[in-house]
């Protein structure tokens, strides 16, 4: 029997039939075809498929489908959510600092770490290795990893601040 779920993806409202027992991680990969998140484990143990869910780090394969209903998801495939092409600044991260070897772990890890860093603004290393404990990566690029999250975390801020500095200030009150 299937179930109706409307959920906004990525900034796209989506509406499907689900089975009940449909896990949201194949839900985003084969219904919604956005491959960049990671099936790994199917035990939440990997954080390969790592997605925010109403602006919180979740594994999807931990979660149903059903459960996302009315819910915002974000995948890696809309963190960067520039028009024109430019990668998030915790995407550019990783890629300037090698965060990454053979790439498998790391949507699910630059997803965590920019949940993390949205809780925790300036983790410190040690932080950030027991924050991003819940995800593996088989190639041993924890250093890089931990490099990454930090100069991605002070771009991220960076661009937070300039992004308020462009705001136009509150109109002073008329007396």
């Amino acid at each position: 029997m299937a179930i109706s779920i409307s959920l906004t993806v990525n900034g796209s409202p989506v509406t499907a039939d689900v089975q009940a027992h449909t896990l949201l991680v194949h839900f985003i990969r084969d219904t919604l075809r956005l491959t960049g998140t990671h099936v790994g484990c199917d035990t939440a143990q990997c954080g390969a498929c790592t997605v925010h869910m109403n602006g919180r780090a979740v594994k999807a394969c931990n979660v149903l489908a059903v459960q996302a209903d009315g819910a915002n998801i974000t995948t890696i495939e809309g963190l960067a959510a520039a028009s024109d092409g430019a990668l998030h600044p915790m995407q550019a991260a990783f890629r300037e600092c090698h965060g990454l070897q053979c790439g498998f772990c790391t949507p699910g890890m630059v997803m965590s770490a920019v949940a993390l860093v949205a809780q925790t603004p300036d983790a410190s290393a040690d932080d950030i290795r027991r924050q991003l404990d819940g995800n593996l990566c088989r190639c041993t690029g924890y250093h890089n990893i931990v490099k990454a999250v930090l100069q991605g975390a002070a771009a991220m801020k960076q661009s937070a601040e300039q992004s308020a500095a462009l705001e136009p200030a509150a109109p002073a009150a008329i007396r």
